[in-house]
């Protein structure tokens, strides 16, 4: 691999340090809602669920700047683009959703769309439709994610 190539798969610095940032309270709840006293705990995994469903709507947004930056014409509607935009609203109608859900089954359809919009977002980084490093800061914030969900619906 040559350093142009090598290079291209680094994450940025930003971006890791704020992926990171922004992973912090889905741990902190996630440690809250299992070690912290009742009241606590049920405040916690309040704010585990809404803080996930915002970060799933993040990531939609992520998908909608993919595809307005695609040079193909937004206004056909059979156009990639527009299934693009489509899907990236997806994110956050599920999130919204999962809201309204007894919190377990929210947890577990937050951590489903998290595994997809993952998927979705590698398939974007093979297709060269974003960028080469992106897998390499998806993955380990979505796992980090899909397990906090997870240990919220076993708390």
């Amino acid at each position: 691999m040559t350093w142009s190539v090598s290079r291209r798969r680094m994450v940025p610095s930003a971006a890791k340090w704020l992926g990171v940032l922004g992973a912090i309270p889905f741990v902190a709840c996630t440690v809250i809602t299992v070690i912290g006293s009742p009241d606590l705990a049920e405040k916690a995994s309040s704010a585990l669920a809404i803080y996930g469903a915002i970060i799933l709507s993040f990531l939609g947004g992520i998908q909608w700047g993919l595809a307005i930056n695609d040079e193909a014409d937004l206004t056909s509607l059979g156009a990639p683009p527009y299934r693009r935009l489509t899907i990236s609203v997806m994110p956050a109608l599920i999130g919204w959703l999962s809201l309204l859900l007894p919190r377990d089954i929210g947890f577990v359809v937050l951590a489903l769309a998290f595994a997809l919009v993952l998927m979705v977002d590698l398939r974007a980084a093979r297709n060269l439709e974003a960028p080469a490093w992106y897998p390499r800061l998806r993955w380990p914030l979505s796992l980090t994610v899909i397990t906090a969900l997870a240990v919220g619906v076993l708390a």
